[in-house]
């Protein structure tokens, strides 16, 4: 690994040059890791350098008197160099127009780098920086080799990337980005939690001016009358904003929720103790036999992720249809018709989640994924759900009681008696156990139906999670209401408690999975999928 690290320092002299500060100003030497492990979780001090995709490095540090904090290594710009790159970027901006539209990142790339070579010339050295002109040759700006990698990567991250926050984007254990003005740029790490990070604005100024291109880039402009803004970055992370400051009172503020472009698999959930392999088999047998499911828990409990996970246990040649405001979901079914609201322009020409939610009765999908319900399109979901669709979707709820008030109250108004249309529901949460941060699928309740004697409606608890042990209890076996009154009687069972052994089977197919360390996301759908298809004799291993 030392080894390995060298080779890095030296094919990244930002990077070496960092380390050699942080050696003579703290007298210790970072350990240099090419992934990183959930051992790590455990360090209460970390001193960890690991790579993010070259020139990009990440130093994670904290120490006795040193609060930890998130370094971002990449190449930086000299105050000499700060003009020059001024210069040069005026220059590919004068000859850009006459370049055709690029159609994707690739070719904005190539489009950049034949612009940039056309502006500058490279030179051996450069005696004189002190005026513009010696910096020209023949209208080309002089620059040096090192210069050259040094503006390219930041000439990408620019105009291609999205600036400044272009490393935590590209950083794959990220979960969420936090600013309040121009100074405070926190973050959630997968391992190490909330951490402040070296990444800053000069002023407010110039973070309104980062933030009105980024907007623009996007198609949801931002100003003073426009002040909030939701949208989709073009990697699918979800941005929220407050731009004016006599809303956000501390400066421009917003946040980043961080989505990969492969969801993360099932086997890897559990992996992390977010929920048991007999959920996901109980999950897995709901998916299969057309069950609604809603996910529920309150913001940054990982619902989407989750319902993400839960995806390929539906049939390989379902047809799903797909209704969200940012695009967050992620079927692997080749059939998949994946919709997304408009919400500006004339009152006329906007579409809503209730009107996707009408489309989809007309296109006759085997699911329904709504990506979040929050308003009356819950009528519409419920509506879906009594033709025979089942409905997916995530919900903020932190418990079934809570759950139904707000199915049941403004302004989603969905009578008590519609209620046993849903079929099961999850509830995850983001909890702190014994010092720890984590995400656990706390309980799964089904709901039967409406009780006039009750006056309510009856749910009967399946699973629930001990915080003491970090374990979850089956608390449904020989007593589940969609086990055995829903899905055994579709699968064809003579005696209905059968069904548990199915479900068995499914726990012991995930736990090997898990044994074996399968969480690619696409080896882990093509086992389930392959299962479908010819059952045992499909899986890789041995049952």
């Amino acid at each position: 690994m030392e080894d390995e690290f060298n080779i890095m320092m030296n094919n990244n002299p930002h990077l070496k040059e960092y380390v050699d500060k942080f050696k003579k100003k703290y007298k210790n030497i970072p350990v240099f890791n090419a992934t990183l492990s959930g051992e790590l979780k455990e360090e209460i001090y970390p001193n960890i350098i690991y790579p993010i995709g070259d020139p990009l490095f990440i130093h994670i540090y904290g120490a006795p008197k040193i609060s930890t904090t998130y370094n971002v290594i990449e190449p930086r710009l000299m105050p000499d160099e700060i003009r020059a790159y001024k210069s040069i970027m005026d220059k590919i901006l004068e000859y850009a127009p006459y370049e055709e539209a690029p159609e994707d990142d690739e070719e904005f790339e190539k489009i950049i780098e034949k612009l940039f070579k056309r502006s500058t010339k490279i030179v051996n050295s450069k005696n004189n920086k002190k005026s513009l002109f010696n910096h020209l040759i023949g209208g080309k700006i002089k620059i040096t080799q090192d210069e050259f990698y040094k503006y390219d990567y930041l000439l990408k991250r620019d105009l291609v990337g999205i600036g400044v926050l272009e490393p935590i984007k590209r950083d794959p254990y990220i979960e969420d980005i936090h600013i309040i003005g121009s100074h405070n740029c926190q973050l959630i790490h997968k391992l190490f939690d909330l951490l402040p990070t070296n990444i800053y604005w000069n002023d407010d100024l110039e973070l309104f001016s980062y933030l009105k291109n980024l907007c623009e880039r996007i198609g949801r402009p931002v100003s003073d009358a426009t002040p909030i803004i939701d949208g989709s970055l073009p990697d699918g992370s979800r941005l929220n904003l407050l731009y004016s400051s006599d809303i956000s009172l501390k400066g421009p503020s917003f946040t980043i929720r961080k989505f990969t472009d492969i969801p993360i698999s099932i086997t890897q959930i559990i992996n992390w103790g977010t929920m048991s392999a007999r959920i996901a088999a109980y999950l897995w047998l709901c998916m299969e036999y057309g069950m609604s499911v809603f996910i529920c828990g309150e913001t940054a409990s990982g619902k989407t992720t989750t319902l993400n996970a839960i995806l390929p246990f539906i049939k390989p040649k379902s047809k799903i249809f797909s209704c969200e405001d940012t695009s967050e979901v992620k079927p692997p079914q080749p059939v998949w018709q994946q919709l997304l609201t408009r919400e500006r322009g004339p009152e006329e020409s906007r579409v809503t989640l209730f009107d996707l939610l009408r489309a989809a009765l007309r296109s006759r999908p085997n699911y329904i994924i709504v990506g979040e319900i929050r308003s009356i399109e819950g009528a519409v979901a419920f509506q879906a759900m009594q033709t025979g669709h089942p409905v997916l979707s995530t919900f903020h709820a932190a418990s079934v009681r809570k759950m139904i008030q707000r199915l049941n109250g403004n302004p989603i108004n969905i009578p008590l008696t519609f209620m046993d249309n849903l079929n099961v529901t999850l509830f995850q949460l983001a909890v702190y156990n014994k010092g720890k941060f984590l995400r656990r699928v706390v309980s799964i309740e089904e709901l039967e139906g409406y009780s006039k004697y009750a006056e309510g409606i009856v749910t009967r608890g399946v699973f629930e999670w001990d915080p003491q042990l970090d374990r979850h209890n089956f608390t449904g076996l020989n007593n589940s209401y969609i086990l055995e009154d829903k899905i055994a009687t579709v699968a064809g069972y003579d005696d209905p408690r059968e069904i548990y052994e199915e479900l068995d089977l499914r726990t012991r197919i995930l736990e090997e999975m898990v044994s074996r360390n399968i969480f690619g996301y696409d080896e882990v759908v093509k086992i389930i999928w392959d299962f479908y298809k010819e059952g045992l004799d499909g899986l890789p291993f041995p049952i």
